[in-house]
């Protein structure tokens, strides 16, 4: 990120390989994710980019009420297996990263607000600060990974292909069952 412009770099000699701009726009925060670059924008437009090609775009919603007072601090939070969490104070929104597929959301409780800044990273959890008053502090985190909040017993999305669903009886062939 320089100035107005996102750019990928060769990680060989450090050539410029590519550019992305948004005209009257400014990049808040970017995350690397391999020859791409996923960018919050000053707006709260989400994007996902080669430098040739957007593959895909997200709004954020009511990023004109919190966006120019935070900053991008902790917005975006990879949570493994392609899933990117955008943390605002209203919600969570995890999307998957290759297309840009909205995979779930998590409302603040109410009267709280999440603070993005303040995620800490714990294995493959991600730890939220998530401030209500009149509540004990073991209320106020909440716990995410991939497939959204932690929760004793939770139901996995079931989006995994069936060779990596927990009890599928043919773990070694997705494809077609045994014969």
């Amino acid at each position: 990120m320089r100035g107005a412009v996102v750019a990928g770099y060769d990680t060989r000699g450090g050539a410029p390989r590519w550019r992305y701009a948004r005209a009257g726009h400014r990049p808040v925060v970017v995350l690397p994710a391999r020859a791409e670059a996923i960018t919050l924008w000053d707006d709260g437009l989400l994007t996902a980019t080669d430098g040739r090609t957007v593959r895909w775009h997200r709004a954020l919603p009511d990023a004109a009420e919190w966006l120019p007072d935070h900053g991008g601090a902790g917005v975006l939070r990879p949570l493994g297996h392609g899933i990117l969490a955008v943390v605002t104070r209203r919600r969570v929104a995890a999307y998957r990263t290759a297309d840009g597929d909205l995979r779930w959301t998590l409302p603040a409780r109410d009267g709280c607000a999440f603070r993005p800044g303040g995620a800490l990273r714990r294995g493959p959890a991600l730890l939220l600060a998530q401030p209500c008053p009149d509540t004990a502090w073991t209320g106020q985190l909440v716990a995410l990974d991939d497939l959204g909040r932690i929760t004793p017993g939770r139901t996995p999305l079931g989006s995994a292909p069936p060779a990596l669903r927990p009890g599928h009886r043919d773990a070694g062939n997705s494809l077609a069952p045994p014969r």
